[in-house]
């Protein structure tokens, strides 16, 4: 019988294996090094002349297929967490009011730990003890839900066989712009190019009130070539790149910002979409063991969830 659980990421993976695991009744604790919910769908707030406004600066929308999934995405909707975005295609949805409403959604419902960043795991017995800073807690079984990259960080001195699975999976790097205009562009509200593999009008989102509010995605070999400058010198890079490509005339943001996702785009291993050792009460869950969309990522903390006994 299991009686306690620590999942270590509180993303769609971490999230949706959380929420299955409560449901069955079972004692469920969430840790997250990140301040609030959103990982890959967080949301970024800025203050422009005196107003707060938000950016949906990583995942741009989902879409919904598999059954589990539709009946988990029905739920968030008529909880206000989801709408539908017929901008980016009839099957588009997307978190309300930001991306990470979904996230939210969970983790209102859950014990999570925010701003708590798991430095190590290690076996107890018959148990596990996290250590998040100076704070040592005990556990019967772990899940680790976190970027491929940290996965195999986290794992190596307790389950090497999967950090090795965690550590062959390359992930693609993505510089985000957050762009905030006095005046509206003479663009459609999404444009993908090359360079620019991405450009969305924040505002034509459902819930996202008004203002000319832009966000950019370069793509991986872009990405790639610039990684290492700094935010403020790929600011005015990325900007000139989209003026150019869209043919757009030039216009001064009022608000510019821009972002390093280093591991945006993931790819996916070989095998299940989910781990588990039963014999150590170890799981793994996340997108790069289901594939790189949102839907994947909330199947394989799913199908964790299905593998842990209690």
């Amino acid at each position: 019988m299991t009686s306690s659980i620590a999942i270590v990421g509180a993303g769609m993976a971490g999230l949706s294996c959380a929420t299955a695991l409560a449901a069955r009744g079972l004692s469920v604790t969430v840790f997250d090094k990140g301040r609030g919910p959103g990982g890959r769908m967080a949301t970024r707030r800025a203050e422009v002349d005196g107003a707060t406004i938000r950016f949906d600066h990583g995942a741009q929308y989902f879409t919904v297929r598999d059954p589990r999934f539709i009946a988990a995405v029905r739920g968030w909707r008529e909880a206000g967490a989801v709408a539908d975005w017929s901008a980016a295609g009839d099957d588009a949805v997307v978190g309300t009011p930001g991306m990470n409403g979904p996230i939210r959604h969970m983790a209102d419902g859950l014990e999570v730990h925010w701003g708590a960043r798991v430095d190590s795991i290690t076996r107890d017995g018959d148990g596990w003890v996290v250590r998040a800073g100076e704070t040592l807690h005990r556990f019967d079984t772990i899940v680790c839900a976190i970027p491929a990259e940290q996965a195999a960080q986290l794992l190596q001195p307790v389950a090497p066989e999967f950090a090795a699975q965690a550590a062959a999976v390359e992930s693609q790097p993505c510089w985000a712009l957050m762009l905030r205009f006095a005046g509206r562009l003479d663009l459609p509200d999404i444009f993908r190019g090359s360079a620019i593999s991405w450009a969305a009008r924040n505002a034509s989102k459902p819930g996202r009130g008004d203002g000319e509010n832009w966000v950019v995605h370069a793509s991986p070999e872009w990405s790639r070539t610039y990684l290492e400058l700094a935010p403020q010198d790929v600011a005015p890079m990325l900007l000139a790149q989209l003026f150019e490509e869209t043919g757009a005339e030039a216009t001064e943001p009022v608000h510019s910002a821009a972002h390093r996702w280093r591991f945006a785009m993931v790819g996916k291993a070989d095998g299940p979409a989910a781990l588990w050792d039963a014999d150590a009460g170890l799981g793994v869950c996340g997108d790069w063991l289901g594939g790189p969309r949102v839907e994947n990522a909330w199947i394989s903390g799913r199908e964790l969830a299905d593998l842990i006994p209690g």
